[in-house]
């Protein structure tokens, strides 16, 4: 990962013009490791318990799957208070100057419903897998992120890409034959199946929706700033918890929960308390994606994202005393691989832009002095 020359400077993007990324600071080389370090923090260990605290609901007699859906963005008031904190840049262009209202609130609402059916998704899979299993699973997005780039956002497509496609594909592969053997008590067969199915759809439309959101930004808002990204995670996100609500009231599920409160294995106040940070720790996790997004790039969260998939199953053995067999410990290694190989083509794509941005310093100042 190269560094930014300096945060709020021009940088280059793919066509090797340039584009201003407004920012709030003029950081020092240490702020900027220091802040990417603290998001790199926020995203690990906020994915990381989400997900052991999703598989411990439905462990100790959770069963909602809605209730699991809407915790996962519910949270969203949290993500108010570094938008309020932080004043956006005044040089900086609102939205309404590239596009209008309407268009911008069809986005976020657009958005908003691909997010509710994904996060419905990764709740079926997260009930019918254990933790680790399902982390290793989601780790496949970073695979679709590559083929959606791809054809969505005009991302090149090398070698150590493919790389890296062809092996995380392999490993979903791998995961699906290896059947239920580690799968939660009174998981059948088929239910692993659907679990299976269900995480890496989820998997595949959690990828679809950084690019439509990179898409977004570069078509629509045309700007990039700590608000602005922050925005994108708001209004979606109000969007899915209102079709959450929604769906659990239509569905009838919201009848069952007080019975699940009194029916809880450690109690109401235990209940109450892991719906309450799962839905924290989420949005602790988004602040992490936005930072890392403002920071230095939508490739690199989804990266770091990816790492933290394969924090996961060390912490559900810990945790949940998941079995770790030679399945999942191939698995992982080939999730490290393709994270190394995806890390590496963003070392050589930074590279050639700081180099190709010092090329035309170089020939600016040559221009100057003639």
């Amino acid at each position: 990962m190269a560094l930014p020359a300096d945060v709020g400077e021009a940088i280059l993007d793919k066509d090797g013009g340039q584009t201003v990324m407004p920012t709030l600071f003029k950081l020092n080389r240490w702020q900027w490791w220091i802040l990417v370090g603290v998001n790199i923090f926020f995203l690990v260990a906020g994915q990381t318990a989400a997900v052991l605290l999703g598989r411990f609901y439905y462990d100790k007699g959770g069963s909602s799957t809605l209730m699991a859906t809407l915790v996962q963005t519910a949270g969203f008031p949290i993500l108010f208070i570094p938008l309020l904190l932080i004043p956006a840049s005044p040089s900086s262009p609102t939205p309404s100057d590239s596009v209008s209202g309407k268009y911008i609130c069809l986005i976020y609402v657009s958005l908003g419903i691909v997010l509710a059916g994904d996060n419905l998704l990764y709740s079926y899979g997260l009930l019918y897998l254990s933790a680790s299993t399902y982390s290793l699973i989601c780790s496949t997005q970073l695979a679709f992120n590559a083929i959606f780039a791809y054809f969505i956002n005009s991302q090149k497509f090398t070698p150590l890409i493919l790389n890296a496609v062809v092996i995380l594909s392999y490993s979903a592969a791998l995961l699906g034959v290896n059947e239920s053997s580690d799968a939660p008590e009174g998981v059948s067969k088929v239910q692993y199946s659907i679990g299976f199915i269900c995480t890496i759809g989820a998997s595949a439309i959690y990828s679809l929706l950084l690019s439509l959101m990179q898409l977004a930004f570069q078509k629509a808002l045309k700007k990039v700033s700590f608000s602005v990204v922050l925005e994108m995670q708001i209004y979606p996100s109000i969007v899915a918890t209102i079709i959450s609500v929604a769906a659990l009231f239509i569905s009838g599920q919201w009848r069952t929960l007080e019975g699940e409160m009194h029916g809880f294995h450690t109690g109401k106040a235990s209940y109450v308390l892991t719906l309450v940070w799962t839905a924290v720790c989420w949005q602790v996790c988004s602040v992490g994606v936005v930072g890392l997004i403002f920071l230095v790039s939508s490739l690199f969260s989804n990266v770091i994202s990816t790492v933290a998939l394969v924090v996961g199953p060390i912490a559900s053995v810990i945790a949940f005393h998941d079995k770790m067999n030679g399945v999942k410990i191939i698995v992982m290694l080939q999730a490290l691989w393709g994270f190394a190989s995806y890390l590496y083509q963003n070392y050589i794509d930074d590279s050639r832009s700081t180099e190709l941005r010092k090329q035309m310093e170089a020939n600016e100042r040559r221009v100057t002095a003639c």
